[in-house]
């Protein structure tokens, strides 16, 4: 481990969600040097975890948001959709057909924290644009209608 990897280190032992863009500019470095790096250490057992703590989510304090993702090549998306399946926060994940190509519920404690996670969606590789919905109030949440013959 050099210097940058300790600083990235630090930043991450201090909050584990930090952002690539925002460690990228605390090390100066690019947002993918900095997920390379974060991948290298994790591989190499620097990293072997991380804690979340969902603070509200007992009492029902969540905030809520759906990311509507635009992506590069809709046919050779994959890397996007990996990705998306590695952020805690993403509840719901699915492919639509129509404008856009992915949607996506995220659930976190803070609304910072729904800002961070949409930076690092915006920033991915293979993401061409993105819209966002913060969740006003839930009329129906989890019912399922049985089908009709």
């Amino acid at each position: 481990m050099d210097a940058i990897d300790q600083k990235i280190v630090a930043a991450l032992t201090r909050n584990a969600r930090v952002s690539y863009a925002e460690l990228a500019s605390n090390v100066l470095l690019s947002r993918n040097a900095v997920r390379q790096r974060i991948e290298r250490l994790e591989r190499q057992g620097h990293i072997s975890g991380y804690t979340i703590v969902r603070g509200g989510a007992e009492t029902g304090e969540l905030v809520s948001a759906f990311v509507l993702v635009y992506r590069q090549d809709r046919m050779r998306g994959g890397d996007v959709l990996a990705a998306l399946t590695r952020i805690p926060e993403v509840v719901i994940c699915e492919i639509l057909s129509g404008d856009f190509d992915i949607m996506v519920r995220l659930e976190a404690a803070s609304l910072e924290r729904i800002r961070g996670i949409w930076e690092d969606i915006a920033q991915m590789s293979g993401v061409r644009d993105t819209v966002t919905a913060l969740t006003l109030s839930s009329v129906v949440n989890g019912r399922r209608r049985e089908a009709t013959p």
